[in-house]
């Protein structure tokens, strides 16, 4: 059976949530995740706590975690050199995640930069990533279009991996619907166009949907040669900029669902999962 890997992201799940979730809570469902058997573990993140207040405690949580049984590599995200610098203090982090807009609205509201500073910041990060032995991940967020007028295209998401990949190298990059307009046909079409042109590069699906069109979401990307997917458990988190309000992340136990009806790998620890699945219900139940 052909390997799919499977990147779960409790980070994503609570940054947007106002009310402070403790930190020996975090603790505690990071450490079941970690048990799971996903390929990476979307953790925390190291940005200013007066833009995402809900990760403040990130290298507090880092140092609490229990890494016995781990099965999953740790990431990351950043937004600047600075959050580069403290997260490449842990080495127990292998990937940084900079998320890179070509939405150059959202760039500037995100990271408060322009897309040319932020290739600044890509070549800085790059470099940071090579000195302390991490991967870079780039998430081309807005990837499948934006709300603002913005110019976009398959071709032009294209062209930035492609910008991405000779001028800085990075080859691992998320392709990231940020606000949920992505369709089963944009999918199908960005991802067969960067697969070919860039077999140098894993590609990776970070995409925000409702329910109903998790599976021919996936599918499109699937059949376009895609074999990696982000998600999170019960779908929670998402963009706040999101229209629908039901506009989250993949649902990580349809996912993991579908793939198994299809034949994939996952080698995913199931009692550990369905532990999971179940202190999830506990750690967003008030939210």
């Amino acid at each position: 059976m052909e390997n799919v890997k499977l990147v779960e992201c409790p980070r994503d799940a609570m940054q947007g949530i106002a009310e402070w979730i403790p930190t020996e809570v975090k603790v505690n469902y990071l450490n079941h995740l970690l048990r799971v058997g996903f390929d990476t573990l979307d953790f925390g993140s190291f940005v200013s706590p007066k833009a995402i207040p809900q990760m403040r405690d990130t290298a507090e949580v880092l140092r609490k975690l229990d890494f016995t049984g781990a099965r999953s590599k740790l990431l990351a995200i950043i937004a600047n050199t600075r959050g580069g610098e403290d997260a490449c203090m842990f080495d127990e982090i292998q990937y940084l995640g900079y998320p890179f807009s070509i939405s150059e609205t959202f760039q500037q509201r995100n990271t408060n930069a322009s897309i040319e500073e932020s290739l600044v910041r890509v070549g800085e990060i790059a470099e940071l990533s090579a000195k302390h032995k991490k991967e870079l991940v780039v998430y081309i967020s807005m990837g499948f279009g934006n709300p603002y007028g913005d110019p976009w295209s398959p071709e032009l998401a294209a062209s930035w991996s492609s910008r991405l990949y000779r001028e800085f190298d990075v080859k691992l990059i998320a392709l990231s619907d940020t606000v949920g307009v992505a369709t089963p046909d944009t999918i199908g079409s960005l991802f067969n166009i960067v697969i070919r042109e860039l077999p140098e590069v894993e590609f990776g699906a970070h995409l925000h949907s409702v329910p109903s069109d998790v599976i021919s979401k996936m599918d499109a990307a699937l059949q376009a040669g895609c074999r990696r997917f982000d998600g999170a458990i019960k779908g929670f988190g998402g963009c706040p900029m999101a229209t629908d309000k039901l506009t989250g992340n993949m649902p990580t136990e349809l996912m993991v669902d579908h793939l198994r009806h299809l034949g994939y790998e996952q080698s995913l620890d199931q009692e550990a999962f369905t532990g999971a699945l179940r202190l999830a219900a506990d750690v967003f139940s008030s939210h």
